[in-house]
Protein backbone atom coordinates (compact mmCIF):
# COMPACT_ATOMS: atom_id res chain seq x y z
CA UNK A 1 0.00 0.00 0.00
CA UNK A 2 1.22 3.47 -0.82
CA UNK A 3 0.42 5.91 1.99
CA UNK A 4 2.39 9.19 1.79
CA UNK A 5 4.04 9.55 5.19
CA UNK A 6 6.76 11.19 7.20
CA UNK A 7 8.12 11.03 10.73
CA UNK A 8 8.63 14.16 12.84
CA UNK A 9 11.65 13.68 15.11
CA UNK A 10 14.02 15.78 17.22
CA UNK A 11 17.48 15.56 18.77
CA UNK A 12 15.91 15.40 22.24
CA UNK A 13 12.72 15.89 24.18
CA UNK A 14 11.54 19.47 24.51
CA UNK A 15 12.56 20.60 21.03
CA UNK A 16 8.97 21.19 19.89
CA UNK A 17 8.00 17.92 18.18
CA UNK A 18 4.43 18.00 19.44
CA UNK A 19 3.83 21.60 18.37
CA UNK A 20 5.28 21.01 14.91
CA UNK A 21 3.71 17.58 14.36
CA UNK A 22 0.28 18.68 15.58
CA UNK A 23 0.59 21.89 13.59
CA UNK A 24 1.44 19.93 10.45
CA UNK A 25 -1.59 17.70 10.98
CA UNK A 26 -3.85 20.73 11.45
CA UNK A 27 -2.37 22.67 8.54
CA UNK A 28 -2.64 19.76 6.13
CA UNK A 29 -6.18 19.03 7.31
CA UNK A 30 -7.07 22.67 6.68
CA UNK A 31 -6.01 22.10 3.07
CA UNK A 32 -8.73 19.50 2.78
CA UNK A 33 -6.45 16.47 3.08
CA UNK A 34 -7.36 13.40 5.11
CA UNK A 35 -4.50 13.20 7.62
CA UNK A 36 -3.71 10.08 9.63
CA UNK A 37 -2.08 10.95 12.97
CA UNK A 38 0.35 8.61 14.75
CA UNK A 39 2.66 8.68 17.76
CA UNK A 40 5.75 6.58 18.44
CA UNK A 41 5.75 4.93 21.85
CA UNK A 42 3.25 4.58 24.70
CA UNK A 43 2.14 8.23 24.98
CA UNK A 44 -1.61 8.77 25.54
CA UNK A 45 -1.69 12.56 25.69
CA UNK A 46 -0.18 13.71 22.39
CA UNK A 47 -2.58 11.52 20.37
CA UNK A 48 -5.47 13.46 21.93
CA UNK A 49 -4.16 16.67 20.37
CA UNK A 50 -3.46 14.81 17.13
CA UNK A 51 -7.08 13.67 17.01
CA UNK A 52 -8.27 17.26 17.34
CA UNK A 53 -5.95 18.33 14.53
CA UNK A 54 -6.80 15.51 12.12
CA UNK A 55 -10.40 14.62 12.98
CA UNK A 56 -9.61 10.92 13.38
CA UNK A 57 -8.16 8.85 16.23
CA UNK A 58 -4.51 9.36 17.11
CA UNK A 59 -2.83 5.96 17.11
CA UNK A 60 0.35 4.70 18.74
CA UNK A 61 3.13 2.74 17.07
CA UNK A 62 5.07 0.87 19.74
CA UNK A 63 7.56 -1.76 18.65
CA UNK A 64 8.26 -2.83 22.24
CA UNK A 65 4.69 -3.49 23.36
CA UNK A 66 3.24 -4.65 20.05
CA UNK A 67 6.30 -6.14 18.34
CA UNK A 68 8.30 -4.74 15.43
CA UNK A 69 6.42 -6.94 12.97
CA UNK A 70 3.12 -5.26 13.85
CA UNK A 71 4.25 -1.63 13.41
CA UNK A 72 3.67 -1.39 9.66
CA UNK A 73 0.35 -3.35 9.78
CA UNK A 74 -0.94 -1.14 12.62
CA UNK A 75 0.13 1.94 10.71
CA UNK A 76 -1.73 0.80 7.58
CA UNK A 77 -4.81 -0.04 9.63
CA UNK A 78 -4.88 3.43 11.17
CA UNK A 79 -4.02 5.21 7.91
CA UNK A 80 -6.69 3.52 5.78
CA UNK A 81 -8.29 6.10 3.48
CA UNK A 82 -5.82 8.86 4.39
CA UNK A 83 -4.10 11.17 1.91
CA UNK A 84 -1.04 11.57 4.12
CA UNK A 85 0.19 10.32 7.50
CA UNK A 86 2.21 12.27 10.05
CA UNK A 87 4.04 10.26 12.73
CA UNK A 88 5.29 12.14 15.79
CA UNK A 89 8.40 10.62 17.32
CA UNK A 90 9.34 10.12 20.97
CA UNK A 91 12.27 11.63 22.90
CA UNK A 92 15.39 11.99 20.72
CA UNK A 93 15.51 10.36 17.30
CA UNK A 94 17.69 7.45 18.41
CA UNK A 95 16.37 7.03 21.98
CA UNK A 96 14.57 3.73 22.52
CA UNK A 97 13.74 1.24 25.25
CA UNK A 98 16.46 1.40 27.90
CA UNK A 99 19.13 -1.21 27.33
CA UNK A 100 17.41 -2.50 24.16
CA UNK A 101 19.39 -0.68 21.47
CA UNK A 102 17.21 1.02 18.89
CA UNK A 103 14.07 -0.94 19.86
CA UNK A 104 10.97 1.28 19.89
CA UNK A 105 12.95 4.43 19.07
CA UNK A 106 11.72 6.94 16.52
CA UNK A 107 14.53 5.83 14.21
CA UNK A 108 13.45 2.19 14.56
CA UNK A 109 9.84 3.00 13.66
CA UNK A 110 10.92 5.22 10.75
CA UNK A 111 12.91 2.29 9.35
CA UNK A 112 10.02 -0.12 9.83
CA UNK A 113 7.82 2.31 7.88
CA UNK A 114 10.54 3.25 5.33
CA UNK A 115 9.45 6.81 6.06
CA UNK A 116 11.49 9.99 5.57
CA UNK A 117 12.33 11.87 8.77
CA UNK A 118 11.95 15.59 9.42
CA UNK A 119 14.13 16.79 12.29
CA UNK A 120 12.75 19.56 14.51
CA UNK A 121 15.71 21.50 15.93
CA UNK A 122 15.47 23.91 18.84
CA UNK A 123 17.65 26.69 17.44
CA UNK A 124 17.12 29.10 20.32
CA UNK A 125 20.72 28.94 21.61
CA UNK A 126 22.80 28.22 18.53
CA UNK A 127 23.63 29.39 15.03
CA UNK A 128 26.39 27.73 12.99
CA UNK A 129 26.58 24.73 15.33
CA UNK A 130 23.20 23.62 14.03
CA UNK A 131 24.93 22.24 10.93
CA UNK A 132 27.17 19.96 12.99
CA UNK A 133 24.18 18.72 14.97
CA UNK A 134 22.10 17.93 11.88
CA UNK A 135 25.06 16.37 10.08
CA UNK A 136 25.63 14.06 13.04
CA UNK A 137 22.01 12.93 13.19
CA UNK A 138 21.86 12.45 9.41
CA UNK A 139 25.01 10.31 9.27
CA UNK A 140 24.59 8.24 12.45
CA UNK A 141 22.47 5.51 10.83
CA UNK A 142 22.53 5.29 7.01
CA UNK A 143 19.21 3.39 7.08
CA UNK A 144 17.45 6.42 8.53
CA UNK A 145 16.58 8.91 5.81
CA UNK A 146 16.82 12.30 7.46
CA UNK A 147 15.30 14.31 4.63
CA UNK A 148 14.46 17.72 6.07
CA UNK A 149 14.86 20.13 8.97
CA UNK A 150 12.34 22.44 10.61
CA UNK A 151 14.00 25.11 12.71
CA UNK A 152 12.06 25.92 15.88
CA UNK A 153 12.18 28.87 18.29
CA UNK A 154 14.04 31.07 15.84
CA UNK A 155 14.57 34.56 17.25
CA UNK A 156 14.74 36.84 14.17
CA UNK A 157 15.31 37.14 10.44
CA UNK A 158 19.05 37.52 11.09
CA UNK A 159 19.05 34.38 13.25
CA UNK A 160 17.21 32.43 10.54
CA UNK A 161 19.67 33.61 7.89
CA UNK A 162 22.64 32.37 9.93
CA UNK A 163 20.99 29.00 10.55
CA UNK A 164 20.05 28.45 6.91
CA UNK A 165 23.49 29.50 5.71
CA UNK A 166 25.21 27.03 8.06
CA UNK A 167 22.92 24.17 7.10
CA UNK A 168 23.34 24.85 3.40
CA UNK A 169 27.12 24.73 3.77
CA UNK A 170 27.51 21.87 6.19
CA UNK A 171 24.65 19.39 6.34
CA UNK A 172 23.15 18.77 2.94
CA UNK A 173 19.72 18.51 4.56
CA UNK A 174 17.14 21.01 3.26
CA UNK A 175 15.35 23.41 5.58
CA UNK A 176 11.58 22.97 5.25
CA UNK A 177 10.57 25.74 7.61
CA UNK A 178 11.52 28.17 10.32
CA UNK A 179 9.16 28.60 13.27
CA UNK A 180 9.50 31.69 15.46
CA UNK A 181 9.15 31.66 19.21
CA UNK A 182 5.43 31.58 19.96
CA UNK A 183 4.37 31.29 23.58
CA UNK A 184 0.74 31.68 22.51
CA UNK A 185 0.60 28.09 21.27
CA UNK A 186 2.32 26.56 24.29
CA UNK A 187 0.22 23.84 25.89
CA UNK A 188 0.22 23.73 29.71
CA UNK A 189 1.82 20.80 31.50
CA UNK A 190 1.69 19.12 34.90
CA UNK A 191 3.17 16.08 36.65
CA UNK A 192 2.80 13.56 33.77
CA UNK A 193 3.32 15.93 30.83
CA UNK A 194 0.85 17.95 28.79
CA UNK A 195 -2.68 18.39 30.09
CA UNK A 196 -4.86 16.02 28.02
CA UNK A 197 -6.97 17.64 25.32
CA UNK A 198 -10.15 16.14 26.75
CA UNK A 199 -9.66 18.21 29.91
CA UNK A 200 -9.07 21.51 28.10
CA UNK A 201 -11.95 21.35 25.65
CA UNK A 202 -12.32 24.72 23.92
CA UNK A 203 -8.81 25.79 24.93
CA UNK A 204 -7.32 22.66 23.36
CA UNK A 205 -9.24 23.25 20.14
CA UNK A 206 -7.95 26.82 20.02
CA UNK A 207 -4.37 25.72 20.76
CA UNK A 208 -4.46 23.16 17.94
CA UNK A 209 -5.86 25.75 15.54
CA UNK A 210 -3.05 28.15 16.49
CA UNK A 211 -0.46 25.41 15.99
CA UNK A 212 -1.85 24.79 12.51
CA UNK A 213 -1.77 28.47 11.63
CA UNK A 214 1.77 28.86 12.98
CA UNK A 215 3.07 25.90 10.96
CA UNK A 216 1.14 26.90 7.82
CA UNK A 217 2.80 30.32 7.94
CA UNK A 218 6.28 29.02 8.74
CA UNK A 219 6.73 25.73 6.89
CA UNK A 220 6.75 24.90 3.16
CA UNK A 221 3.78 22.53 3.16
CA UNK A 222 4.22 21.70 -0.53
CA UNK A 223 7.77 20.53 0.18
CA UNK A 224 6.52 18.52 3.17
CA UNK A 225 3.89 16.81 1.02
CA UNK A 226 6.44 16.08 -1.71
CA UNK A 227 8.68 14.50 0.90
CA UNK A 228 5.83 12.39 2.30
CA UNK A 229 4.92 11.24 -1.20
CA UNK A 230 8.49 10.09 -1.79
CA UNK A 231 8.06 7.24 0.71
CA UNK A 232 7.97 3.88 -1.08
CA UNK A 233 4.97 1.53 -0.95
CA UNK A 234 4.70 -0.71 2.11
CA UNK A 235 4.41 -4.42 1.44
CA UNK A 236 2.75 -5.28 4.78
CA UNK A 237 -0.93 -6.10 5.10
CA UNK A 238 -3.10 -3.84 7.28
CA UNK A 239 -3.68 -5.09 10.81
CA UNK A 240 -7.16 -6.57 11.20
CA UNK A 241 -8.58 -7.00 14.71
CA UNK A 242 -10.98 -9.66 13.44
CA UNK A 243 -8.00 -11.81 12.42
CA UNK A 244 -6.50 -11.58 15.93
CA UNK A 245 -9.39 -12.95 18.00
CA UNK A 246 -12.10 -15.57 17.72
CA UNK A 247 -15.64 -14.14 17.95
CA UNK A 248 -17.49 -15.00 21.15
CA UNK A 249 -21.26 -15.60 20.90
CA UNK A 250 -23.76 -13.73 23.02
CA UNK A 251 -22.62 -10.13 22.36
CA UNK A 252 -21.90 -9.25 26.01
CA UNK A 253 -21.93 -5.56 26.87
CA UNK A 254 -18.57 -4.26 28.08
CA UNK A 255 -18.50 -0.78 29.61
CA UNK A 256 -15.32 1.25 29.07
CA UNK A 257 -14.60 4.22 31.35
CA UNK A 258 -13.76 7.54 29.72
CA UNK A 259 -13.97 11.25 30.33
CA UNK A 260 -11.43 13.59 31.89
CA UNK A 261 -10.43 11.25 34.75
CA UNK A 262 -9.89 8.16 32.57
CA UNK A 263 -8.72 9.46 29.20
CA UNK A 264 -5.86 7.01 28.56
CA UNK A 265 -6.81 4.32 26.07
CA UNK A 266 -5.67 2.79 22.79
CA UNK A 267 -8.24 2.69 20.00
CA UNK A 268 -7.16 -0.84 19.11
CA UNK A 269 -8.19 -2.15 22.54
CA UNK A 270 -11.84 -1.33 21.95
CA UNK A 271 -11.59 -2.55 18.35
CA UNK A 272 -10.36 -5.91 19.61
CA UNK A 273 -13.19 -6.14 22.14
CA UNK A 274 -15.70 -5.46 19.37
CA UNK A 275 -14.01 -7.96 17.04
CA UNK A 276 -14.23 -10.58 19.80
CA UNK A 277 -18.00 -10.09 19.89
CA UNK A 278 -18.53 -7.49 22.61
CA UNK A 279 -20.84 -4.51 22.50
CA UNK A 280 -18.53 -1.73 23.69
CA UNK A 281 -20.29 1.12 25.55
CA UNK A 282 -18.59 4.14 27.09
CA UNK A 283 -19.38 5.85 30.39
CA UNK A 284 -17.89 8.71 32.42
CA UNK A 285 -17.32 8.05 36.15
CA UNK A 286 -17.24 11.79 36.80
CA UNK A 287 -20.80 12.34 35.62
CA UNK A 288 -22.67 9.03 35.21
CA UNK A 289 -24.29 7.75 38.39
CA UNK A 290 -25.10 4.34 36.92
CA UNK A 291 -23.24 1.85 34.76
CA UNK A 292 -24.70 1.11 31.32
CA UNK A 293 -27.63 -1.26 31.65
CA UNK A 294 -26.68 -4.89 31.21
CA UNK A 295 -22.95 -4.37 31.79
CA UNK A 296 -21.30 -7.79 31.74
CA UNK A 297 -17.69 -6.59 31.74
CA UNK A 298 -15.87 -3.44 32.80
CA UNK A 299 -12.66 -1.77 31.60
CA UNK A 300 -11.21 1.18 33.52
CA UNK A 301 -8.04 2.51 31.95
CA UNK A 302 -5.50 5.16 32.85
CA UNK A 303 -5.85 8.86 33.43
CA UNK A 304 -5.79 11.36 36.27
CA UNK A 305 -8.16 10.30 39.07
CA UNK A 306 -5.92 12.10 41.58
CA UNK A 307 -7.05 15.42 40.05
CA UNK A 308 -10.73 14.50 40.32
CA UNK A 309 -10.61 12.54 43.55
CA UNK A 310 -13.33 14.69 45.13
CA UNK A 311 -15.82 14.27 42.30
CA UNK A 312 -15.09 10.55 41.97
CA UNK A 313 -15.54 10.05 45.70
CA UNK A 314 -18.76 12.05 45.82
CA UNK A 315 -20.27 9.90 43.06
CA UNK A 316 -21.16 7.27 45.66
CA UNK A 317 -23.91 5.70 43.53
CA UNK A 318 -21.48 4.76 40.79
CA UNK A 319 -18.87 3.54 43.25
CA UNK A 320 -21.52 1.28 44.80
CA UNK A 321 -22.56 0.04 41.35
CA UNK A 322 -18.96 -0.90 40.52
CA UNK A 323 -18.59 -2.71 43.85
CA UNK A 324 -21.85 -4.56 43.23
CA UNK A 325 -20.63 -5.60 39.80
CA UNK A 326 -17.51 -7.14 41.30
CA UNK A 327 -19.58 -8.92 43.95
CA UNK A 328 -21.58 -10.53 41.13
CA UNK A 329 -18.39 -11.88 39.55
CA UNK A 330 -18.46 -9.58 36.52
CA UNK A 331 -14.96 -9.41 34.98
CA UNK A 332 -13.22 -6.08 35.60
CA UNK A 333 -9.91 -5.00 34.05
CA UNK A 334 -8.29 -1.86 35.49
CA UNK A 335 -5.03 -0.11 34.59
CA UNK A 336 -3.20 2.50 36.65
CA UNK A 337 -5.92 5.11 37.24
CA UNK A 338 -8.44 2.27 37.24
CA UNK A 339 -6.42 0.52 39.93
CA UNK A 340 -6.56 3.65 42.10
CA UNK A 341 -10.32 3.93 41.57
CA UNK A 342 -10.94 0.34 42.68
CA UNK A 343 -9.01 0.67 45.95
CA UNK A 344 -10.31 1.69 49.36
CA UNK A 345 -8.94 5.23 49.34
CA UNK A 346 -7.06 7.70 47.14
CA UNK A 347 -5.40 10.57 48.98
CA UNK A 348 -7.70 9.93 51.93
CA UNK A 349 -10.96 9.96 49.94
CA UNK A 350 -13.15 6.84 49.62
CA UNK A 351 -13.03 4.99 46.31
CA UNK A 352 -14.85 1.81 45.22
CA UNK A 353 -13.38 -0.45 47.89
CA UNK A 354 -13.03 -3.55 45.70
CA UNK A 355 -9.37 -3.91 46.66
CA UNK A 356 -7.85 -3.70 50.12
CA UNK A 357 -5.34 -1.03 49.16
CA UNK A 358 -4.90 2.68 49.72
CA UNK A 359 -3.17 5.00 47.25
CA UNK A 360 -1.55 8.41 47.48
CA UNK A 361 0.28 10.90 45.28
CA UNK A 362 4.07 11.18 45.61
CA UNK A 363 6.83 13.27 44.06
CA UNK A 364 8.52 10.22 42.56
CA UNK A 365 7.89 9.35 38.91
CA UNK A 366 7.76 5.64 38.08
CA UNK A 367 8.35 5.24 34.36
CA UNK A 368 9.48 2.56 31.94
CA UNK A 369 8.79 -0.47 29.84
CA UNK A 370 8.21 -3.75 31.67
CA UNK A 371 8.36 -7.38 30.57
CA UNK A 372 6.00 -9.19 32.90
CA UNK A 373 4.57 -12.63 33.58
CA UNK A 374 1.08 -13.32 34.95
CA UNK A 375 1.28 -14.90 38.41
CA UNK A 376 -2.21 -16.40 38.32
CA UNK A 377 -5.34 -16.75 36.24
CA UNK A 378 -7.39 -13.58 35.82
CA UNK A 379 -9.96 -12.07 33.44
CA UNK A 380 -7.05 -10.81 31.30
CA UNK A 381 -4.43 -13.55 31.35
CA UNK A 382 -3.74 -17.17 32.16
CA UNK A 383 -1.01 -17.88 34.68
CA UNK A 384 2.38 -17.84 32.99
CA UNK A 385 1.34 -15.49 30.17
CA UNK A 386 4.17 -13.14 29.23
CA UNK A 387 3.40 -9.57 28.23
CA UNK A 388 5.19 -6.33 27.52
CA UNK A 389 3.74 -3.15 28.99
CA UNK A 390 4.51 0.31 30.25
CA UNK A 391 4.40 1.93 33.69
CA UNK A 392 3.91 5.71 34.15
CA UNK A 393 2.63 7.23 37.40
CA UNK A 394 3.39 9.34 40.47
CA UNK A 395 1.28 7.39 42.95
CA UNK A 396 1.94 4.45 45.23
CA UNK A 397 -0.42 1.78 46.53
CA UNK A 398 -0.13 0.39 50.02
CA UNK A 399 -1.30 -3.23 49.67
CA UNK A 400 -3.71 -4.84 52.08
CA UNK A 401 -4.24 -8.53 52.57
CA UNK A 402 -5.80 -11.28 50.52
CA UNK A 403 -5.21 -10.21 46.93
CA UNK A 404 -2.89 -12.16 44.67
CA UNK A 405 -0.41 -10.05 42.67
CA UNK A 406 -1.22 -9.70 38.98
CA UNK A 407 2.26 -9.60 37.46
CA UNK A 408 5.92 -10.10 38.25
CA UNK A 409 8.95 -8.66 36.49
CA UNK A 410 12.66 -8.29 37.08
CA UNK A 411 14.19 -5.08 38.40
CA UNK A 412 17.82 -4.23 39.22
CA UNK A 413 16.91 -4.89 42.86
CA UNK A 414 15.39 -8.29 42.08
CA UNK A 415 11.94 -9.66 41.15
CA UNK A 416 8.97 -7.41 41.80
CA UNK A 417 5.33 -8.47 42.18
CA UNK A 418 2.76 -5.87 41.17
CA UNK A 419 -0.96 -5.38 40.88
CA UNK A 420 -3.93 -7.27 42.28
CA UNK A 421 -6.11 -10.19 41.25
CA UNK A 422 -9.15 -10.80 43.39
CA UNK A 423 -12.04 -12.89 42.14
CA UNK A 424 -13.10 -11.44 38.79
CA UNK A 425 -10.98 -8.29 39.20
CA UNK A 426 -7.60 -7.65 37.57
CA UNK A 427 -6.00 -4.32 38.54
CA UNK A 428 -2.45 -3.16 37.88
CA UNK A 429 -0.25 -0.16 37.19
CA UNK A 430 0.88 -1.88 33.98
CA UNK A 431 -0.53 -0.39 30.77
CA UNK A 432 -0.96 -2.91 27.94
CA UNK A 433 -1.50 -2.31 24.25
CA UNK A 434 -3.79 -5.20 23.40
CA UNK A 435 -2.60 -5.34 19.79
CA UNK A 436 0.49 -6.96 21.36
CA UNK A 437 -1.63 -9.38 23.45
CA UNK A 438 -4.95 -9.76 21.60
CA UNK A 439 -5.77 -12.85 23.65
CA UNK A 440 -6.39 -10.50 26.60
CA UNK A 441 -9.34 -8.91 24.80
CA UNK A 442 -10.77 -12.29 23.78
CA UNK A 443 -10.35 -13.68 27.30
CA UNK A 444 -12.18 -10.69 28.80
CA UNK A 445 -15.05 -11.01 26.33
CA UNK A 446 -15.35 -14.75 27.02
CA UNK A 447 -15.54 -14.07 30.75
CA UNK A 448 -18.16 -11.38 30.17
CA UNK A 449 -20.21 -13.64 27.91
CA UNK A 450 -20.13 -16.42 30.49
CA UNK A 451 -21.28 -14.04 33.21
CA UNK A 452 -24.07 -12.66 31.00
CA UNK A 453 -25.25 -16.21 30.27
CA UNK A 454 -25.40 -17.00 33.99
CA UNK A 455 -27.56 -13.94 34.55
CA UNK A 456 -29.98 -14.83 31.78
Amino acid sequence: MNIPRLVVAAPSSGAGKTTVATGLMAALSARGLAVSPHKVGPDYIDPGYHALAAGRPGRNLDAYMCGADRVAPLFLHGAAGADVAVVEGVMGLYDGAAGQGELSSTAHVAKLLTAPVVLVVDASSQSRSVAALVHGFASWDPQVRLAGVILNRVASDRHEHLLREALEEGSGVPVLGSVRRAAAVATPSRHLGLIPAVERSAQAVAAVREMGELVAGSVDLDAVLALARSAPPLTAEPWDPAAEVAPVPGRPRIAVAGGAAFSFSYAENSELLAAAGAEVVGFDPLHDTELPAGTAGLVIGGGFPELYVGELSENARLRAAVASLAAEGVPIAAECAGLLYLGRELDGRPMCGLLDTTARMTERLTLGYREAVALGDSPLAQAGTRVRGHEFHRTVCEPGNGEQPAWAWRTPAGPRAEGFVQGSVHASYLHLHWAGVPQAAERLVRAAAARAAERA
